[in-house]
């Protein structure tokens, strides 16, 4: 009697339409009406160019359009609605005019299949689409804050665009953004601190000057240098040292640097009457022989690096020219980030990062010897280009668009 009631019971539940069967494509209609709804608020920002293809999808429900519109949809959120071949050709045309300029771009791969076994397999939009949803708090926020000022009387259509932008550029950071990191925003010349998204350390930034950008790209910090030494780099060797020394032979004693044969202050010294200076006066190429300052209070990299090994030689460092920080626009170092409290950087990041006490680090750092300390928990440095930013409070604010991003990247809507 039992298996006849509950048989009976199923049988009416199928009649009367309760149970949500796939169509030919898969499509629940409980995913159908929850992809519309996302597609209706845009809540990802990632309708861009499928807007034709939308409206469609909207007119007619065919299964087979929202299949495409969601892998159109899940790339946008991957990979931003950036014209990113045209960004790159402007990036290359740069070269031609001296202008060193870096912008790693962070793409995630879309496995089409897999997004459409997921929906098959009955799991919700919003699940399928969560792998690719910036990590970064500043993704939601943007997101937020264009949909409340769209409509809002006095907002222009720069401004606007100027938002959204940075909402893309939150899409093509790179994705392992990590619980603890370092951001460094350019135009807004600050390095935060951040625990999730809590900001627990805040402070100015001297970034590199508008021919000789500071990169943005993300690479994790490894370990932090005590008193160092500045290797000198060829190209400035080639167009500062050089020159300087050519005309002062008492260039290097006064400026506490000796010549090496590569960048370990322990090789042989090199004299300066026993190599053609003259030879390797500005242009371009390696230098056989290598400029080093040593470690001291006055050294050119101040007491402090924190070195995140890249590609570019890019790190953060103390500095001599702490007046600096008090213009309001501060593009002056040749790439890397000159930080304005190196030392309260020093002392959270030993705290917190590393098995170094506050007292331990300070007596390595008071030696004026050399001393590496190695990270023992992961702390990711991002250099960012955000032009738009929210913070805690839900303020936002905007930036001068100092390297030009604003303008060399398009939508693609």
């Amino acid at each position: 009697m039992k298996i006849r009631l509950l048989v009976g019971l199923l049988v009416a539940v199928i009649m009367n339409g309760c149970v949500d069967t796939p169509d030919e494509e898969g499509w629940k209609s409980a995913q159908k009406k929850e992809f519309l709804q996302i597609l209706e608020e845009d809540r990802y920002a990632s309708v861009c160019d499928q807007q034709a293809l939308y409206e469609k999808v909207k007119k007619t429900g065919n299964s087979k359009l929202m299949s495409k519109l969601l892998l159109k949809y899940t790339d946008n959120l991957a990979n931003s609605c950036i014209d990113l071949k045209n960004f790159n050709e402007v990036q290359e045309a740069k070269k031609e005019k001296k202008i060193e300029s870096h912008y790693d771009i962070y793409l995630q791969k879309v496995d089409k299949k897999q997004v459409l076994t997921q929906l098959k397999a009955g799991q919700s939009i919003k699940s399928i689409l969560k792998p690719y949803v910036p990590e970064t708090e500043q993704f939601a926020k943007l997101v937020k804050t264009y949909n409340t000022l769209k409509n809002k009387e006095g907002v222009t259509p720069k401004q606007l665009r100027t938002i959204r932008l940075n909402i893309e550029r939150t899409k093509i950071m790179r994705q392992d953004l990590g619980e603890d990191y370092a951001l460094v925003n350019i135009p807004e010349f600050k390095v935060r601190i951040k625990k999730g998204d809590q900001t627990t350390m805040k402070f100015g930034v001297i970034v590199g000057k508008k021919n000789l950008q500071t990169p943005i790209f993300a690479e994790p910090m490894q370990y932090i240098t005590l008193n160092p030494q500045w290797g000198v780099p060829d190209s400035i060797a080639r167009n500062e040292i050089i020159p300087k020394l050519l005309k002062d032979p008492a260039y290097l004693a006064r400026n506490n640097m000796v010549i090496r044969r590569d960048y370990n202050l322990e090789s042989k010294d090199v004299s300066v009457n026993d190599i053609d200076l003259t030879a390797y006066k500005g242009g371009k190429g390696e230098v056989p022989f290598k400029f080093i300052e040593k470690p001291s209070e006055r050294n050119v990299l101040g007491r402090i690096k924190f070195i995140f090994p890249n590609r570019h030689s890019v790190y953060m460092h103390d500095t001599q020219a702490k007046s600096l920080f008090k213009r309001q626009v501060r593009t002056f170092s040749h790439g890397c980030v000159r930080l304005e409290k190196p030392n309260d950087m020093l002392i959270h990041i030993a705290k917190n990062f590393t098995s170094e006490t506050k007292e331990s680090i300070m007596d390595k750092y008071s030696s004026l010897k050399t001393h590496h300390i190695v990270l023992k928990k992961k702390l990711m440095v991002h250099t960012a280009y955000l032009t738009s930013y929210v913070d805690t409070n839900g303020k936002l604010s905007m930036f001068n668009d100092i390297y030009g991003f604003d303008r060399d990247q398009k939508l693609n809507f």
